[in-house]
């Protein structure tokens, strides 16, 4: 960690330049003595990434900021706040520690956070980096998490980890391709800790994650905008009961739905006819993540288009809905497409036999701002095409 970087004349051209390309700053002379170009092109792309993904760090002082892909791969701040929004107890370890910004957040609930880092120049920036935030209960160790973790006779409240994937084949991995390797070392921190909360990327199959973790409790999938930013495991000590799955989208407003699996319900209440008038629903990506839409489908009771559509109908306008909400202006077969001169609309395909750059080449679709074009099935497998206004994004 060069602190030769956070003088005030380096800390200036950062910011003067954050709009400049960092490429050419990184081939140009350096204009100080003590930072390389190669350092100050680091510093400003990361810092360039941080602007909405970390407003707090970007907006703070003389944060000293690790390579862009540090901060591609840490939590938001949104999905951070979560997150300790839902830890109880006083004390916390945080394992895999990182740029330090869950354990910033876990820090404001928690009387004693532990941020452990094995990589010692991220360590000392994350250590440096609290002390500009004004974080002062976070104990920060260049150490290995895990083997910490076993040496220590502390017992915490939570343990906090997220692993870093090992591999780089496939969009499915497993629990054991991580590091560290989580279950292999279960049975180690459930004896430091009676509640584990393990972080892992949302293309982790939620079937597949519990058959390699014991004692799981509550399932989290987070999702920002209709995009699943992550899953959180929450293990508890000898819990065996019925898994709690936790849908969650964080935006303007937040929308959390609840359900027990074994309780989840399949919907089996198909919309008779899609008329004008009506409302169109499809789920966030979080409410289909996590296999519960057939569940919010009979919450707001809805009706489904076809068992292989996860889009729903109704007459009445939900906006606590988790998802987007359109209002059917038109519905067509693929015959009135056919004849359909200057179609317009944003193009959407659930569960039909085209692609959507086909049809939009196909049909010479032009795009629009508020319209829609949804290209499905109904119940009687039939292809249709229906054009909506959007009322509702998330």
């Amino acid at each position: 960690m060069n602190k030769a970087v956070l003088t005030l004349d380096v800390q200036d051209f950062i910011n003067k330049n954050l709009n400049t390309d960092a490429a050419k700053i990184a081939l140009a002379k350096s204009p100080f003595h003590e930072v390389s170009s190669a350092e100050l092109a680091s510093q400003i792309r990361a810092k360039k990434k941080s602007e909405k993904k970390l407003p707090t760090w970007f907006n703070t002082p003389c944060i000293f900021y690790p390579a862009s892909l540090s901060i591609e791969q840490t939590s938001s701040e949104i999905t951070a706040r979560y997150k300790a929004s839902i830890v109880s107890g006083d004390t916390l370890i945080d394992i895999t520690g990182g740029f330090g910004v869950d354990a910033y957040y876990f820090s404001a609930q928690n009387k004693e956070v532990i941020h452990c880092e094995i990589n010692k120049e991220l360590s000392e920036l994350a250590h440096h980096n609290a002390q500009e935030l004004q974080a002062r209960n976070i104990v920060f160790l260049n150490k290995d998490g895990i083997e910490f973790v076993k040496q220590e006779s502390v017992h915490w409240d939570t343990i906090y980890v997220d692993p870093a994937r090992r591999g780089s084949t496939g969009k499915v991995f497993r629990l054991a391709d991580c590091t560290p390797n989580v279950p292999e070392h279960l049975e180690s921190l459930f004896a430091k800790a009676n509640r584990i909360i393990l972080k892992t990327s949302p293309l982790l199959d939620i079937d597949a994650g519990l058959k390699e973790l014991n004692h799981v409790k509550e399932v989290y999938v987070i999702s920002i905008k209709n995009e699943c930013k992550e899953l959180l495991w929450i293990m508890e000590s000898g819990f065996n009961g019925d898994l709690k799955i936790v849908a969650t989208t964080l935006n303007n407003h937040t929308k959390s739905f609840s359900f027990y699996k074994k309780e989840l319900k399949h919907l089996s209440s198909f919309a008779e006819k899609i008329i004008i008038g009506l409302y169109l629903y499809e789920p966030d990506a979080a409410i289909l993540k996590a296999g519960v839409q057939d569940s919010i489908a009979s919450l707001y009771h809805l009706n489904k288009l076809n068992t292989n559509t996860q889009l729903f109908i109704s007459k009445e306008l939900e906006t606590d809905f988790p998802g987007r909400i359109f209002e059917i202006i038109k519905v067509m077969d693929t015959k009135e497409i056919k004849k359909k001169l200057n179609l317009q609309g944003n193009v959407v395909v659930r569960n039909y036999p085209a692609k959507a750059e086909e049809l939009i080449k196909k049909y010479a679709i032009k795009p629009t701002k508020e319209q829609f074009l949804i290209f499905c099935k109904t119940q009687y497998e039939k292809n249709i095409a229906i054009e909506a206004k959007i009322i509702q994004y998330y």
